[in-house]
Formats: structure tokens, C-alpha cells, sequence
């Protein structure tokens, strides 16, 4: 049985802080692969604009390259209608059967998982794989709050402080600011020849 790691996000733009968690996930963890899986019409972003999905799976692919351990997965961008973790997850168990899926979050998605269309589902096909806040963690009795047996479906991962939001890299472009250091070169570039993110 190998253990398969699922990194779904919106990745508008994908950053160092996705593959730092990507990377600290595998080895401590020791999943076989990390299946990135950008999300199509991410139905919890309703509120903004979203950068077109062949765009951001470009990003994916472009900042995923080298690292033999990681692939992109565009079964959410490849199909119709809103992308639900618990289905990508449902599709992925039929794909990879007898291995253990592994989601990989941060502590503000954990925060939010009980908003996810059958969060209970969710945690009976992965277990949820969640990088802390610096030393901020949640208690067993805070997971269970969330989601009955939570608890029992969480592990930890150890990573590097990496302080980047998606939402401040857009900022930093449409305010003229250089993403050097904190994408891939190969993302900043792509942002920068496509004139993503700027002031219209």
C-alpha cells in the first residue's frame, strides 16, 4: 500500500509556501507521490475573480517541475461545474486503489473544513495532513469540535515558517512589487509575460 499525498488549492498563483508543505508532507510522511490538483470552479472563492483554470495549471506545472515526486492532476480543471474536495477524493480512491490518500492542508483550511461539502465523507477517504501555524495547534478536543473523530484523521507536519499568501502576491503585482523569492522564477516569469494580476 502506498501512501499518495492530494495538494488541491486555487494556486492563484501557486507559491514557495504550497511546495515547502508539497515537500515537508512527502518526506515526513513518506507518500509515494503528491498529486497536485488545481481546482476548476473553486465554489469557496464565489466572491472574487479567479484567474482562468489553464492559467493556473500552467503555474502548477511550470513551479512542480523537477521534482519527480510531484504531478499534476487536472481532474478538477477537466471537469464541469463547481470542484468538491470530497469528490476529487472519491474519484482519486477509484483511481488508486488499496493506497491511503493523504490531504494535505494548512491550519486555515483545517479551520474551515466543516464549510466543505461532507466534511464527515472528506475524512473517512484521506487523512488530513495539516502544517501549523508556527506552534499554533489544535487540540484533539478542538478537532472533534469541528468534525466529529477529526481527531483521529489528523497528523502534523513539521515545515519552515513560510509567510506568503496568495492574496498578498496579487497584491504585490498589481502594485508593481517583484514576486522574486517568493514563486518559482519560472512563475514569476509566466505572471509577469502574461501581465497576470495587474491593475486593468
Amino acid at each position: 500500500m502506498a501512501r499518495i499525498g492530494v495538494m488541491g488549492g486555487t494556486f492563484d498563483p501557486v507559491h514557495l509556501g504550497h511546495l515547502v508543505l508539497a515537500e515537508s508532507a512527502r518526506e515526513q510522511l513518506a507518500l509515494r507521490r503528491v498529486l497536485w490538483v488545481p481546482a476548476g470552479d473553486p465554489w469557496r472563492k464565489a466572491n472574487r475573480s479567479v484567474t482562468p483554470a489553464a492559467r493556473r495549471r500552467a503555474m502548477v506545472e511550470l513551479a512542480i517541475a523537477g521534482n519527480s515526486a510531484f504531478r499534476l492532476c487536472p481532474l478538477e480543471i477537466e471537469k464541469d461545474g463547481p470542484s468538491y474536495s470530497v469528490e476529487t477524493l472519491e474519484e482519486l480512491s477509484r483511481q488508486y486503489p488499496g493506497d491511503e490518500l493523504y490531504c494535505l492542508l494548512g491550519l486555515d483550511a483545517l479551520r474551515d473544513l466543516p464549510n466543505w461539502r461532507e466534511p464527515d465523507r472528506l475524512i473517512e477517504l484521506a487523512v488530513v495532513a495539516v502544517a501549523p501555524r508556527g506552534e499554533e495547534r489544535l487540540s484533539k478536543r478542538e478537532l472533534d469540535r469541528l468534525i466529529p473523530g477529526l481527531s483521529r484523521r489528523v497528523v502534523w507536519v513539521k515545515m519552515a515558517q513560510v509567510d506568503i499568501t496568495a492574496t498578498e502576491l496579487r497584491d504585490r503585482v498589481a502594485g508593481g512589487q517583484s514576486l522574486r523569492y517568493l514563486v518559482p522564477d519560472a512563475v514569476a516569469t509566466y505572471i509577469r509575460r502574461r501581465r497576470l494580476y495587474r491593475k486593468r
